[in-house]
């Protein structure tokens, strides 16, 4: 069986988890943990880098951070993870989801201004499978209204727009290490980039279940007590250290990533000519890290079919989100403002193909020929009215 995703292993990681193992300290904020803000500060060039134990509580802290609370409203895509929305739902906040663009799968900048209320408080673009939103128009809506806005960057680590790092062009970018991104802490992590001064010293306070036990061990202050509300939101040292393991090989990861992904985009390539698929489209000012292929059929009839017809080939590709406003939960803590016009035909036509960083090519290529061989992807998309 190709499975879809292994999580990313270099043969690096074994040796700093026993190294902090054997120290003195294997919780929150040790050596390692240390090691890695600085990488990624340095890296990504942001104010300020706080490991978390998940992309979700990273989301959840930067909802304290700007003070979310009930009445206010906050928009995002309905294509996305369930914990975006979930993060600002906790602090009371009512959900405005808006369309999304059928080319990159990331909200439409063009229909965010129309969804804007009194209420709306923040913007949270998602990049969807490490590709960029279109961030300057997002900006300047920001601007113009006086919001904010969170980067949900859970798959777009080491992802660049216009040359910027996706994660630090909005107040507050979050990320994931969950073992199907492209660096993980040992299965489960996140992180808080902080990019305005505003928050920085605040967000360490709400990391630290509020209170400013990091500025005492600054000794910045004689004794540390509680002075906000937060929670335990460290990332442990042992779990740093299987991420630093990994982000010594971090070009290494990426490379192999987008090869593979280039891989599939070329001998696809002759499907999508013939207009039998969709292939992923990647802006000219958008680089991408590599993190997901996935190709688009002609409905979810199809779909169904094809990952059928793979799962028998013993391949495990798969869908992805199911539109959060269709869902239970969200249509009591959501509205859709206008036409869900490609939020949910788009996603039912779009599978997952397998790629992660130990994909041995061979897997690769037949997977490609799995597809490349079957009827199911015998009707032309021109047959059809998207």
């Amino acid at each position: 069986m190709i499975p879809f995703n292994k999580p990313p292993y270099t043969g690096n990681e074994e040796q700093y988890v026993l190294e902090s193992i054997k120290s003195s300290k294997i919780s929150g904020d040790g050596e390692f943990t240390k090691r890695c803000h600085k990488w990624f500060e340095e890296k990504l060039n942001c104010k300020k880098a706080l490991l978390t134990t998940s992309c979700t509580h990273a989301l959840e802290m930067a909802a304290i951070l700007l003070d979310i609370k009930g009445g206010d409203e906050v928009i995002m895509p309905s294509y996305t993870f369930v914990s975006t929305a979930n993060a600002f739902v906790l602090r009371g906040a009512k959900i405005v989801f808006v369309d999304i663009r059928p080319d990159t799968m990331n909200i439409d900048e063009t229909k965010i201004e129309a969804a804007i209320t009194k209420k709306t408080k923040v913007i949270v673009p998602v990049h969807y499978a490490g590709v960029g939103c279109e961030m300057d128009a997002i900006m300047d809506i920001a601007l113009k209204f006086n919001l904010f806005v969170v980067e949900d960057a859970a798959q777009a680590m080491m992802s660049c727009y216009k040359g910027k790092a996706l994660g630090t062009i909005g107040h507050l970018g979050t990320f994931s290490f969950h073992e199907t991104k492209n660096y993980t802490s040992a299965g489960e992590g996140g992180l808080l980039i902080v990019n305005d001064d505003r928050f920085k010293d605040r967000a360490e306070i709400i990391r630290e279940k509020g209170t400013n036990r990091s500025s005492f061990f600054r000794g910045q202050v004689d004794k540390y007590s509680w002075v906000d509300i937060g929670s335990s939101y460290l990332m442990n040292d042992m779990s740093a250290a299987y991420l630093w393991g990994q982000l010594e090989k971090a070009k290494e990861i990426i490379d192999q990533r987008v090869t593979l992904w280039n891989l599939y985009f070329h001998e696809l390539s002759s499907l999508a000519t013939n207009h039998l698929i969709d292939l992923p489209s990647i802006p000219d000012h958008c680089l991408p890290n590599g993190h997901m292929f996935y190709v688009k059929l002609r409905d979810l009839k199809q779909r169904t079919d094809l990952l059928k017809y793979l799962k028998q080939k013993n391949i495990l590709s798969v869908f992805h989100y199911i539109p959060l406003h269709s869902s239970l939960a969200g249509k009591v803590f959501g509205r859709f403002h206008d036409t869900d016009q490609f939020t949910t035909s788009e996603s039912e036509r779009l599978i997952r193909l397998p790629l992660f960083y130990n994909l041995p090519k061979e897997s690769a290529l037949e997977m490609i020929n799995a597809c490349s061989s079957t009827n199911i992807l015998s009707t032309s998309l021109l047959d059809i009215n998207i």
